[in-house]
């Protein structure tokens, strides 16, 4: 049976973001729907500062505990990132479970999270922010083990055994996932040596990035009307108009106040679009606050290292909003994954970006190197080709990346 939730907004906390409370609220009433509870009620409080102990006032505490109680919630859904003694505080006060935002974000990834790689990413995640919770955990069972009167036996509380068990555990799960992002780069350098251009889907949870991606590559990746539906990237090939093929990858939504380390975990995921040649940032019209996701996305990305890279903006569910100006976005196209409305132009974009990425070139082929004329052939664009007694000669553009293939035989 779902547990029933009661959520707290925070509004008037300056210097958080700007995003209105409310609105914050109802992403945070998604956030739990999509995590399994059933939201049975909500309340914003605005506060002028934080109270250390239980960060709203007592008072504000009281009287949204009696309202969760009234509607029979067992847990209490407060948006916001709690410090350990505020959790355990507000615990206290309401007897019962009491999540901060973090807590749901990572409750949702661990269900989601499908591959060995995003476990582990989790799993990692996890432990990172219980380990600050481990004195409020302990707060009661602080004795210590071991020894007789003053002396204290091996020498460490159970507290500090748990941190260190806790700490040897994350070690554990760094080297794990360093071997894990060494095979991932291993497979991205082989591509790289294909030439093929490399394009990752980006942008805030539920923009229809995985739509996209099943549009453009007739692909059946998993798609819900839900938050963080994709966790672990996907990569499927696509046919580009001018003849070539690149590769495109989806990669896990961006969210406000996405817990840095979260960021951290997941960054061999968001390694996929820091690698690519071109990044697609995926805007949902539909949404009402998309200027406020984009700018959430745009600074994630300045975070992890990728905002320089070339983009395209896919201005996207443009079937159920109406189109703003293109000029206003950098290299912006009208998309729809239902209609399929700007999917042509959204590859031509990216077969642009591909010719531009490529390199003029003439090279005399021997007849006993045809793999390398295929090659030619595949990934690059022949402008010129005849056939002569010492081999084949073509005249073109080709990946910057293959260029060093044709070295020796360059005119």
């Amino acid at each position: 049976r779902p547990e029933n939730a009661f959520l707290i907004g925070i509004d008037g906390i300056q210097g958080v973001d700007d995003w209105p409370g409310i609105e914050s609220l109802g992403e945070l009433a998604r956030l739990v729907s999509t995590a399994g509870a059933t939201v049975v009620g909500q309340t914003l409080l605005r506060i002028r500062r934080p109270t250390p102990a239980t960060l709203i006032g007592s008072g504000q505490l009281r009287e949204a505990i009696a309202k969760a109680r009234s509607l029979k919630a067992e847990l209490l859904a407060v948006d916001a990132e709690l410090h350990p003694r505020q959790q355990r505080n507000i615990e206290n006060a309401f007897k019962g479970k009491v999540l901060d935002r973090t807590a749901i974000i990572l409750d949702i990834f661990a269900s989601r999270a499908n591959t060995a790689e995003g476990r582990l990413q989790v799993e990692r995640a996890q432990l990172e922010y219980l380990l600050p919770r481990l004195s409020e955990l302990w707060v009661q069972f602080s004795r210590q083990r071991g020894g007789i009167g003053p002396f204290r036996g091996p020498g460490e509380t159970q507290i500090e055994t748990d941190r260190r068990l806790y700490r040897e555990r994350i070690a554990t799960l760094d080297r794990r996932i360093d071997e894990v992002r060494a095979r991932r780069a291993s497979r991205r350098s082989r591509r790289e040596r294909t030439g093929l251009l490399t394009a990752a889907l980006v942008g805030y949870t539920n923009a229809g990035k995985s739509s996209l991606l099943n549009a453009l590559t007739g692909s059946n990746a998993r798609v819900e009307n839900r938050l963080f539906a994709t966790l672990d990237p996907i990569t499927r090939a696509v046919a580009l108009p001018g003849g070539g093929s690149m590769l495109l990858t989806d990669t896990v939504g961006f969210i406000q106040r996405l817990p840095t380390r979260l960021v951290k975990a997941f960054r061999g995921t968001l390694e996929e679009a820091l690698a690519a040649d071109v990044v697609i940032h995926v805007v949902d019209l539909a949404n009402k606050n998309y200027n406020r996701q984009i700018s959430v996305v745009e600074e994630t990305l300045l975070e992890i290292g990728a905002g320089r890279r070339p983009m395209v903006t896919a201005l996207n569910k443009c079937d159920a909003a109406a189109i703003p100006d293109l000029h206003e976005f950098p290299n912006a196209v009208a998309t729809s994954s239902i209609t399929g409305d700007g999917l042509k132009e959204l590859l031509n974009r990216l077969d642009e970006i591909e010719r531009d990425r490529s390199l003029d070139i003439e090279v005399e082929l021997p007849y006993n190197a045809g793999n390398l004329a295929a090659l030619f052939h595949d990934r690059g664009h022949v402008a010129f080709e005849s056939f002569g007694p010492n081999g084949t000669r073509l005249k073109g553009k080709i990946p910057s990346a293959l260029v060093d293939r044709f070295g020796p035989y360059r005119i």
